[in-house]
């Protein structure tokens, strides 16, 4: 049978989501723990290829398995074999067809920023630190400028190696809450570091480092040298993924 696992995790540890030679990630440590409860071999297939330092609350992996234990309770099984900072949320049987980096999906990512003097150490693993006040109205409405179909050519780095860089951003809104900024995107889709990118090209924004004018630019003309700079992993959670099935 197919199994779907909703995978969460703190990222600070890893180096990623994806299996890597020399560094410990988070799909070879759920890979290991799967295999040995099911006593044979297993081979996780992973919807978002995280990067070191981001985190999850709903990643979603599809595994292969002839185990008789019930689907559903793979799940808890398995979060006895697992470190604290990763735990399998919910587990079930789907159609043997369903793959997670192919079948029509939405995600949401949120990006959040520390925007205060001196920034708490309890949250320095989870946000990313900006001491000069933001203005929050203007990064709103550079947030709108995102919202559709576009080429987000300019929005993603060298690395990202895919057949087109269109995508559609179904939202992406600002909100302030105290001292904290969240940024949301929804989306059908994103390129490598994209979201950070947007978070960086929205935080000059908010610090009036860039115009909306520019924003737009690098929307259209799909320039990676006229959006922002990249912003640190650690403000990045990967909330969840929704399926059309």
């Amino acid at each position: 049978m197919r199994v779907r696992l909703i995978v969460a995790y703190d990222g600070t540890n890893y180096h990623g989501w994806q299996i890597q030679k020399n560094a410990i990630t988070v799909e070879e440590i759920l890979q290991q723990a799967l295999c040995d409860l099911l006593q044979e071999p297993i081979e996780l297939v992973g919807a978002s290829r995280t990067d070191a330092g981001v985190h999850a609350r709903g990643n979603v992996a599809v595994f292969d398995t002839h185990t008789r234990i019930p689907a559903e309770k793979i799940a808890i099984a398995v979060n006895q074999r697992l470190p604290e900072d990763i735990r399998v949320m919910q587990s079930e049987e789907v159609e043997e067809q369903f793959h997670p980096r192919y079948a029509e999906s939405e995600k949401t990512y949120e990006y959040h920023i520390s925007n205060v003097p001196i920034q708490l150490p309890t949250r320095r693993l989870y946000s990313y630190f900006v001491y000069l006040p933001l203005d929050v109205e203007k990064m709103q409405e550079a947030a709108k400028l995102f919202v559709g179909e576009h080429d987000f050519a300019g929005f993603c780095s060298a690395k990202s190696q895919v057949q087109t860089t269109v995508r559609t951003i179904y939202d992406c809104q600002v909100e302030k809450e105290g001292d904290e900024i969240c940024i949301r995107v929804r989306g059908n889709g994103f390129l490598y570091n994209m979201v950070r990118i947007i978070a960086g090209t929205l935080v000059e924004v908010g610090l009036g480092r860039r115009k909306l004018s520019t924003v737009s630019q690098a929307i259209e003309k799909a320039d990676r040298s006229l959006a922002g700079p990249t912003a640190p992993p650690e403000g990045l959670t990967l909330i969840k993924i929704e399926y059309q099935n």
